[in-house]
């Protein structure tokens, strides 16, 4: 049995996209974006309070893309992973991970536009300081994607994986602090894999969530002081 430990609109939509893909039943435990998540029952599932955790067939596991591994490397059918020894396998754990390189910035972003509820507490130069490293990480991307003889459909030459999920995911949550004018390439992937039914059933329910808006723009530079 699975059940996945999921706050909407946090870092585990990408598990609940990946089980979506894996077509292996599994039920959800819904969790609030708030203080829940350090209350001594959780953190036995998590140790940092954080989501996901997912338990699966009496373990409990931790760490989003930790858990993606595990799950590729359980139910390996559905082709989402890629197994030691395929030629892909090096450049699927390099694309997986980026995903959190992604987040990493989108929490920033994330702190200063939804937790931190006072405008003196926030600071408009991080803001544009973590929207910029997002401009990096689409370039990154874009090259992935462009090649001189042909663009590819996905981050790996062998097709669609855990990797676009990942990486997806973590576009998902950056499109709510900027977006992917000129980065072309990207945002062709990016519509081309957000068809599919795994994420449109992985989406939060309007309202829900993390994210309370769709968009979080950047506030004006304060002006000088005197």
């Amino acid at each position: 049995m699975i059940t996945l430990h999921h706050c909407a609109g946090s870092r585990s939509m990408r598990v609940l996209w990946l089980l979506n893909e894996l077509g292996e039943p599994f039920d959800i435990s819904i969790r609030p974006f708030d203080a829940s998540l350090r209350q001594p029952d959780y953190l036995v599932a998590s140790p940092a309070g954080r989501v996901p955790a997912l338990e699966l067939e009496g373990e409990t596991y931790f760490e989003s893309l930790a858990i993606m591994e595990i799950l590729c490397e359980r139910f390996p059918a559905r082709g989402l992973g890629r197994l030691p020894g395929d030629l892909d396998r090096p450049d699927w754990l390099v694309w997986l991970h980026f995903a959190e390189t992604i987040s990493q910035h989108c929490a920033a972003l994330t702190q200063q536009h939804i937790v931190l509820f006072e405008d003196w507490q926030r600071s408009p130069t991080v803001m544009k300081i973590e929207v910029a490293r997002l401009k990096k990480c689409f370039a990154a991307i874009e090259g992935r994607l462009s090649t001189p003889l042909e663009n590819r459909d996905y981050l790996l030459t062998s097709g669609f994986s855990a990797a676009d999920i990942a990486v997806g995911q973590a576009i998902w949550m950056a499109l709510h602090y900027t977006d992917l004018e000129g980065f072309p390439e990207t945002a062709a992937w990016y519509e081309r894999i957000t068809e599919r039914p795994g994420f449109r059933d992985a989406l939060p329910e309007p309202g829900t969530g993390v994210f309370a808006r769709e968009f979080y723009a950047q506030p004006a530079e304060a002006p000088p002081v005197g």
